[in-house]
C-alpha cells in the first residue's frame, strides 16, 4: 500500500500557507516536529521556525492549539527513549 506524502511543494507557495498546513498536521495526527518534517519533505529546523515564530503572527489560536501538541510531546520524550532503550537490549539479549 502506497502512502500519499505531502511535500513542501504540495503544501502551497508561501511560507504562512506551509505554517498553517504544518501546523494542521501537526494537531490532526498529534505529530512531533520530526515527523512533520519527514512527511513535508522539509527540515525539523524549518518546521520548527515555522510553527514557533511564523505562525504565531499568521494565525494565533492554530499557533496555541499546536504548543498544546508539542508541550505534550515534550513531556512525554523521556518515556519514548526509555522505551528505545528497553527494546534495543531486549532485542541484543534475543542474539545472544
Amino acid at each position: 500500500m502506497s502512502r500519499t506524502k505531502t511535500t513542501a511543494s504540495s503544501v502551497g507557495g508561501t511560507k504562512q500557507e506551509r505554517c498553517v498546513s504544518l501546523a494542521q498536521y501537526i494537531i490532526d495526527n498529534g505529530s512531533t516536529v520530526r515527523n512533520a518534517g519527514k512527511a513535508f519533505g522539509i527540515s525539523k529546523s524549518t518546521v520548527h521556525q515555522d510553527i514557533t515564530a511564523r505562525l504565531a503572527r499568521v494565525n494565533p489560536e492554530l499557533h496555541r492549539q499546536v504548543r498544546e501538541v508539542l508541550d505534550r510531546n515534550k513531556e512525554e520524550r523521556h518515556i519514548r527513549g526509555g522505551m528505545a532503550t528497553k527494546r534495543k537490549y531486549r532485542e541484543l539479549a534475543e542474539k545472544v
